[in-house]
C-alpha cells in the first residue's frame, strides 16, 4: 500500500492537523503490530493514513 497522494492532494482541512493524527496512529500501529501492520509488511505510515482518510479511525484534538 502507498500513501494516497490523491486524498491527501484533495484534502481541504488542517494540513497540521492530519499530519499529527497519522504520526500518532502510525505510532500506535507500529507499537500493536497487529496482523494489519504485518499485512502491510510494516509499512504503518501508509496504512494510518488509508485508515484516516477512509473513516475507520476518527482523531480529534483538544487543546489544553
Amino acid at each position: 500500500m502507498i500513501i494516497p497522494l490523491e486524498k491527501l492532494i484533495n484534502y481541504n482541512a488542517n494540513s497540521y492537523e492530519l499530519a499529527v493524527a497519522i504520526n500518532r496512529r502510525a505510532y500506535q500501529l507500529a507499537v500493536l503490530k497487529g496482523p494489519e501492520v504485518e499485512k502491510n509488511n510494516g509499512k504503518v505510515v501508509s496504512l494510518a493514513a488509508e485508515q484516516i482518510f477512509n473513516k475507520h479511525v476518527e482523531y480529534k484534538f483538544i487543546s489544553g
